[in-house]
């Protein structure tokens, strides 16, 4: 346990942070499972939708810190390869 007014202030710093860091990953997993599911029902104009949400969203999480620039990059590539696969097939 933290004993300095320093130390105890970074522990509740720490906590906020974790907890915004969470909320906003699970963002990007909710985003990216409506993708999936987009994908997977066959619906182009849908999946196009909810891959520029999905992408969007893994922007906005990146410019805050809570992922990593380049995390955000593959992600983002991965959601548009799978977009471009489904849009080529037809």
């Amino acid at each position: 346990m933290a004993h300095s007014l320093s130390a105890k202030k970074r522990m509740r710093q720490n906590a906020k942070n974790r907890a915004l860091n969470k909320a906003r990953k699970s963002q990007i997993k909710t985003q990216v499972r409506a993708f999936t599911d987009a994908i997977a029902s066959g619906d182009k104009s849908k999946a196009t939708e909810t891959a520029r949400a999905a992408i969007k969203k893994v922007d906005q999480v990146a410019a805050k810190g809570s992922i990593h620039k380049n995390t955000a990059s593959r992600r983002k590539s991965r959601l548009q390869k799978t977009l471009n696969a489904l849009l080529a097939k037809a």
